[in-house]
């Protein structure tokens, strides 16, 4: 007989999903039941914790043809989805006993390195979305350019007004230091060493960057957060500026801007 191992499939001794462990049913924004599997709307809810919450703090995954279970952060895949705050000790109990399976409702298998894939995954996404963000001309990079951007309030000529900084980790305190102070409100992205900064915008060298408001900006910030999470950040602290009236107005007003040790915003 070959043995099971219980942090893969159900226990067919485990109660059913109903009662107190079980996870509360999603409802619309009108108050409606929905199913279980129901992937409509800005709302998901965690296996892991039962709760119900904004998608945007979230990783989907989804059970592939083989049985194993396999990050969507481009939430495409089909498939039911399973939503995991992104946090690392949610990661790491959605990995324990028996949490995938059962919100599948059928045997799974989860990679042992499933953690440090998806950060692998999020570091790389996170990167492509600021290359992306420097081809459709919302980014500035190197010292002086973004000094400049910061005093005038806007990223290129006519441009809109900053969103957010890049700054290499390890870039010189000291210049960084003078960047910030130049918008010491504004939220600072600090994960990446100036290489993969220079890799990404395709430029020799990089330490200082500057990303404009706008919708790239904004799913720049939703993967910053979820990698800040999964690396054992705590998401929420201080908010940066949310301009009010501004097309991305609320932006930076759901939980998912980082503080650093000084109080200032950071990601």
């Amino acid at each position: 007989m070959t043995e099971r191992n219980d942090a893969q499939a159900p226990d067919a001794t485990d109660p059913p999903d109903t009662g107190d462990d079980a996870a509360p049913e999603t409802r619309n924004e009108t108050g409606e039941r929905l199913p279980a599997d129901d992937e409509k709307g800005p709302l998901r809810r965690c296996i892991v914790s039962h709760a119900v919450q904004p998608k945007d703090g979230m990783i989907r995954f989804v059970i592939a043809p083989d049985g194993e279970v396999v990050p969507d952060l481009e939430e495409t895949l089909p498939g039911r989805g399973l939503w995991v705050t992104a946090d690392r000790a949610a990661l790491a109990k959605a990995m324990g006993k028996s949490v995938f399976a059962k919100a599948a409702r059928r045997a799974v298998r989860v990679p042992p390195d499933l953690a440090e894939r998806l950060e692998r995954l999020l570091e790389r996404r996170c990167l492509n979305g600021l290359g992306l963000a420097r081809r459709a001309g919302h980014v500035l990079a190197g010292y002086e350019k973004v000094r400049e951007a910061l005093k005038v309030n806007q990223v290129g000529r006519g441009g809109p007004p900053p969103a957010l900084l890049v700054e290499a980790a390890d870039g010189s305190l000291d210049q960084r230091g003078k960047v910030t102070a130049l918008a010491p409100t504004l939220p600072v992205i600090d994960l990446f060493e100036s290489a993969e900064m220079a890799a990404a915008l395709g430029r020799d060298h990089v330490v200082h960057a500057v990303v404009a408001r706008g919708r790239l900006a904004k799913g720049l910030v939703r993967d910053v957060a979820r990698l800040r999470g999964l690396k054992g950040g705590l998401i929420g602290g201080p908010r940066g500026p949310s301009d009010k009236g501004s097309p991305d107005e609320g932006l930076f007003d759901k939980g998912l801007v980082i503080g650093d040790g000084a109080g200032r915003p950071a990601m």
